[in-house]
């Protein structure tokens, strides 16, 4: 099995840690992954407020890039590239106004765009491909006694649910318990983390991140599971803020391919948990090793 594979700025900085566990299981799983190649970053979220047209520019040279290459689907993880390229697919089908801009500018490029790529997330191949069965034969070291939070985020399911539900998706729910884990049944797991307001309104974006962590908490869980690399972040990087306004919630944040990774028998190191700030403890053991 084989996806073509546009990993976005964050897996190559603060989401390495994303990219190090994805790789390493979907290498355990049998599949390979081929970058695009001269790929350039889509822009973000961030772009879209200050100049629509000229972000969807930005992104559609990568999908044109890989319509050049011959690929009908395209694999991005993180959640904000994910977000965007479904966003610039869904505009040039809908509004011709963009389609045009989008083709004139690709064409300064000796690029154009006819608009049969198919975006996809690891969770859907996960889930939809490669299927649970495959998965649960893989697992040696099951996640048991572990309870996890599932959280989503807003940006894989809103507004474009290709793959699951938009307000309750229950996708990382399946994975999850098919690893052994106790799946924390909770109402947050789209709620916004606060994304890039810890920047530029952090009382608001730390309060944001605070109900997450505390309701998680409340329910019970050892740990949040999280798809995106800014999520990642927010949840687990501004701690010590957190504990400064509301007191301490010592509960780590991981990404779900780092507890696939750690059910499959894979290294700690190997998936990139030593890059956690906040250590990531089972129940009743100590901090995970990253020799």
């Amino acid at each position: 099995m084989k996806y073509p594979y546009f990993p976005g700025c964050s897996l190559r900085g603060l989401g390495r840690a994303y990219e190090e566990s994805l790789l390493a299981v979907l290498h355990h799983l049998g599949v390979e992954l081929q970058e695009l190649e001269d790929w350039n970053c889509c822009g973000a979220t961030a772009y879209m407020s200050v100049d629509e047209t000229q972000a969807a520019v930005l992104a559609s040279r990568n999908l044109a890039r890989a319509e050049r290459a011959g690929f009908s689907e395209l694999l991005a993880p993180c959640s904000a590239c994910y977000l965007v390229l479904n966003k610039l697919q869904h505009s040039i089908e809908q509004f011709p106004d963009i389609q045009q801009t989008v083709q004139r500018a690709l064409a300064q490029a000796n690029l154009n765009y006819r608009g049969s790529v198919r975006v996809r997330h690891p969770l859907d191949i996960l889930l939809h491909e490669i299927g649970l069965d495959a998965i649960r034969e893989r697992v040696v070291q099951p996640l048991r006694g572990l309870k996890v939070a599932p959280y989503y985020g807003c940006q894989i399911v809103r507004p474009y649910a290709t793959f699951d539900d938009a307000h309750q998706p229950t996708t990382m729910d399946q994975l999850l318990a098919t690893l052994g884990a106790e799946v924390v049944v909770w109402p947050l797991k789209t709620k916004c983390c606060g994304g890039t307001l810890t920047g530029t309104v952090p009382e608001a974006g730390l309060r944001l991140s605070y109900i997450l962590l505390k309701e998680a908490q409340r329910r019970g869980a050892h740990v949040l599971a999280t798809v995106c690399p800014l999520c990642h972040f927010n949840l687990d990087a501004y701690h010590a803020e957190i504990e400064h306004r509301w007191g301490p919630i010592p509960i780590p944040t991981v990404y779900f391919s780092q507890l696939m990774g750690l059910a499959f028998g894979l290294a700690p190191r190997q998936l990139g948990l030593h890059r956690n700030l906040v250590p990531f403890r089972f129940p009743s053991e100590p901090t995970v090793a990253c020799p």
